[in-house]
């Protein structure tokens, strides 16, 4: 069974959601971060950068949240048969973790990136209900969970963005959202 590495409050809980989604068996092992257990020669084998989350699935292991995510859906079937296809979805999961997380929740960049990467999030999610159309994917998941995690950890007026905030609230209400996210 896929093991999947997390502490409290950490990204482990996309992968969780994502996990939950798709409806793949794991084990999730709680790492006690506040004593170290990240940085002791067992898990750095595993991840020797000493980060969570990481998988070991059989003897493959991998981490970053978003490879873990790509590597889910190419696993299990999720992933659209075109390059061009997959290339955005590749684009998207980038974007949450490289570009939105710390757009959002680096303080000195946040005023000045907030409106750059919530408005055109904002025109997208008027036309469609998730980003790649009409079908949650793993690309939702990466994007989404930044976006939900807005609410949860910051004081941000996001009125200007109703298209935005319908998104999040549809995610929000997702079961696998609530197991995975929710009981992070």
């Amino acid at each position: 069974m896929l093991k999947l590495y997390g502490g409290a409050r950490s990204r482990a809980s996309i992968v969780k959601w994502y996990l939950e989604e798709i409806g793949v068996p794991y084990e999730f092992v709680m790492l006690d971060m506040q004593a170290g257990e990240h940085l002791q020669p067992e898990y750095l084998e595993i991840n020797p950068i000493g980060k969570v989350p990481a998988i070991v699935d059989g003897d493959f292991k991998l981490w970053e949240s978003g490879a873990i995510l790509l590597y889910l859906a190419q696993k299990h079937g999720k992933m659209p048969a075109t390059l061009e296809q997959q290339a955005q979805i590749v684009q998207w999961v980038t974007f949450a973790n490289a570009t939105l997380g710390p757009g959002i929740f680096v303080e000195a960049n946040r005023d000045r990136e907030t409106p750059k990467l919530l408005k055109p999030l904002n025109e997208i999610f008027e036309k469609q209900p998730f980003l790649m159309g009409d079908e949650f994917g793993v690309a939702d998941a990466a994007v989404g969970s930044m976006l939900a995690y807005i609410p949860m950890m910051l004081k941000l007026d996001l009125s200007a963005y109703p298209a935005v905030v319908d998104y999040i609230k549809r995610i929000s209400e997702r079961p696998a959202f609530k197991s995975g996210i929710g009981g992070s």
